[in-house]
């Protein structure tokens, strides 16, 4: 007897319908599965049998064939358990075959019947959004998550027996909803405050500006300045998610295991930090069965690269591709992926090995040559790609030993969101999203710059040698800096500022 159900599969961040075709002939009792499926595919045979056996109904003794279709995209993960089961159970007339036909189930079998999470359930109900089936079947611990999609009905399941009776109509059970507005109201906000760094005025307004409009920035300065502490209070000022936003981020989060059962929806903007060791594979994401990398964990968030000399130069070399694309495309020979990765870079170097170049008491006993090798460690190309470069000078000891008095987080994320509802307005038509993501074409339409501007633009030029994403970066971050001050115009001291924050254009560390 033949008979079918429907389960969905993960590619990338993005679900797609998988029929689960299971047909039972006279023969050797054997049990195969075909449709390109992996290892913890295959094994669901063995988990299937044992759950289907020790939950009380009858498995066949006869030739057990699994489609999974279509047949050219792999198939991966234990979320076919229990589609399988309950094909099996309806192709052998424990089951009414058409109490399957609107449903779609995924969920993982233990030995004992019981069902276990899995990855990239809010994927798989997103992924209904658009389908004429509306009823999901997940594990429990699923619920959470995927319970913020109000079009389609998500019902938790604890086993395998449970499933049964609930397709059968002989239990109720209420489908999960979340009420997405009033779980949005709550505030996701880092608790590391700007108002406990002493000191420091010039990189806050630095770090406003990028935050204002997402450029990506370099902190340089010695051991002990404060590179890390101020990197971690940036999320903190970040204006706070869309839904659309924090949906995105809890789909990958989703995706990569990160979901505990108990959290609905990430509201928080994501702060990774990888260590200097991590291979390129683990950033941008892959593996035999590609995963999300630290790139892609960061999108909407930070991505912090601290010592970022140390990092192997393979591993900052895949960076340029994403932080122009804001995506990352990972081929493996299971397939080709593309994932999200519109984050924010932050790096974090010492300005040489000993990393006592630039500071005002200890001597540096770096070679000219040692420096040079170090500095070089980070090659031009990404350098272009980083908008602000902010010298993070050691604390004197009057600065250290007063009380931390500056603005709080609070008071600087307000002058944040009043600048990115400017851009938000500006951009509503267009494909840009910050200012740091401006085209080329939109660059000249909406950064429209004063005479005594031009004239310092070109006086840069010829002086610092710029080169031409150089140049669109500084009149970006003169866009970011006009609109901090409520002016159209990028006049000549936004400009000014902009040039600044260039300090490796300007050749700061030649030695």
């Amino acid at each position: 007897m033949l008979a079918r159900t429907e389960s969905s599969t993960v590619i990338g961040i993005n679900s797609l319908r998988v029929d689960v075709e299971i047909d039972i002939a006279r023969g050797l009792p054997g049990f195969s599965i075909v449709g390109l499926p992996d290892t913890a595919v295959r094994e669901s045979i063995k988990r299937v049998k044992s759950a289907i056996k020790n939950c009380g109904f009858d498995f066949p003794a006869k030739k057990i064939t699994v489609n999974l279709a279509p047949a050219d995209i792999r198939k991966e993960g234990p979320s076919f358990d229990l589609p399988i089961a309950m094909g099996i159970l309806a192709a052998t007339g424990q089951i009414n075959p058409e109490n399957l036909v609107d449903k779609v189930t995924c969920g993982e079998l233990s030995l004992d019947g019981g069902l276990r999470p899995i990855k990239g359930a809010l994927c798989r109900t997103i992924g209904l959004k658009g389908s004429r089936k509306k009823i999901l079947l997940l594990p429990k611990e699923n619920i959470k998550e995927s319970s913020i999609i109000r079009e389609v009905n998500v019902y938790p399941i604890d086993n395998l027996i449970e499933a049964v009776a609930f397709i059968e109509g002989e239990i109720q059970i209420k489908p999960a909803k979340t009420d997405l507005e009033r779980l949005w109201k709550k505030d996701g906000q880092s608790r590391m405050d700007f108002g406990d760094v002493k000191g420091q005025y010039h990189i806050k307004r630095g770090l406003e500006i990028a935050a204002a409009g997402y450029h990506n920035v370099l902190l340089i300065g010695p051991p002990g300045a404060g590179k890390t502490m101020l990197a971690k209070r940036i999320p903190g000022i970040l204006s706070k998610m869309t839904i659309e936003e924090a949906i995105e981020i809890t789909k990958i989060q989703s995706v990569a295991g990160l979901m505990p059962p108990s959290k609905t929806l990430t509201t928080k903007r994501p702060f990774r930090a990888p260590h200097h060791t991590i291979s390129d594979a683990a950033l941008t994401g892959g593996g035999t069965h590609p995963r999300p990398g630290e790139i892609s964990l960061a999108h909407n968030g930070v991505l912090f690269l601290d010592e970022l000399p140390e990092f192997k130069r393979n591993v900052l070399e895949v960076l340029r591709q994403p932080l122009e694309e804001q995506t990352v495309t990972v081929s493996r020979v299971s397939g080709i992926v593309t994932y999200p990765a519109k984050f924010m870079l932050v790096a974090a170097t010492n300005p040489c090995p000993c990393g006592y170049l630039t500071h005002p008491k200890k001597e540096c006993h770096c070679t000219p040559h040692q420096i040079q090798k170090y500095l070089s460690r980070i090659s031009g190309p990404l350098l272009d790609r980083i908008d602000i470069h902010l010298e993070v000078p050691s604390l004197t000891s009057e600065e250290l030993t007063q009380k931390a008095n500056g603005e709080t987080s609070a008071e600087i994320r307000k002058r944040v969101i009043s600048t990115r509802t400017i851009q938000q307005k500006r951009y509503q038509r267009g494909k840009a999203f910050w200012n740091a993501h401006l085209e080329s074409k939109e660059i000249d339409k909406f950064c429209p710059v004063d005479d005594q501007a031009k004239q310092l633009l070109k006086m840069a030029i010829i002086e610092l040698g710029l080169s031409a994403r150089a140049y669109d970066k500084i009149l970006k971050l003169g866009r970011t800096i006009a609109d901090l001050t409520r002016s159209e115009i990028i006049q000549a001291e936004h400009i000014s500022e902009a040039i600044g924050y260039r300090s490796l254009d300007r050749n700061l560390w030649t030695i």
